[in-house]
């Protein structure tokens, strides 16, 4: 398999001249606490606009406190029992479950917590952004702040 600086397997893309497809949801990556298969993005497809994948959060999992700086996110909840901490210095507090639609704007702080310790939390995840992970900065729930890098 052939892989990018990200580890995306490059060539797990079909091109059939105009639709693309990855059998199986292709490969697998880490971010933040996140398993993801790497579904699809500008990395991969040449998407302009947006990206897709699939996201796990291992039982007892977090995904550390975070905003995504200029795009949206929608998620839908596969498997699982979610929490968000969110707004300023995470004070706010939503729980989610399976069959659950969810949609975060832009630059809102969050930190994501799989509720169980023996099951995993699995989303289909869609964002107004065809790279990913790139603009996701870290957040400091404490001092309520952007951390910069």
């Amino acid at each position: 398999m052939k892989k990018d600086k990200d580890n995306i397997e490059l060539d797990a893309v079909e091109d059939h001249g105009g639709i693309m497809t990855i059998r199986g949801g292709g490969g697998k990556r880490d971010w933040n606490g996140i398993h993801y298969k790497q579904g699809m993005s500008a990395k991969n497809v040449g998407s302009t606009k947006l990206s897709v994948n699939i996201a796990t959060i291992p039982p007892g999992g977090v995904a550390y406190a975070h905003i995504h700086d200029g795009f949206e996110l929608m998620l839908y909840i596969l498997e699982g029992n979610v929490r968000h901490e969110f707004g300023d210095h995470l004070k706010q507090v939503i729980e989610n479950t399976a069959g659950d639609f969810i949609y975060i704007k832009p630059g809102v702080p969050h930190e994501v917590f799989n509720m169980s310790k023996t099951d995993p939390v699995v989303a289909f995840v869609s964002r107004s952004s065809a790279n990913e992970w790139d603009n996701i900065v870290p957040y400091d729930r404490e001092q309520g702040i952007i951390i910069k890098e």
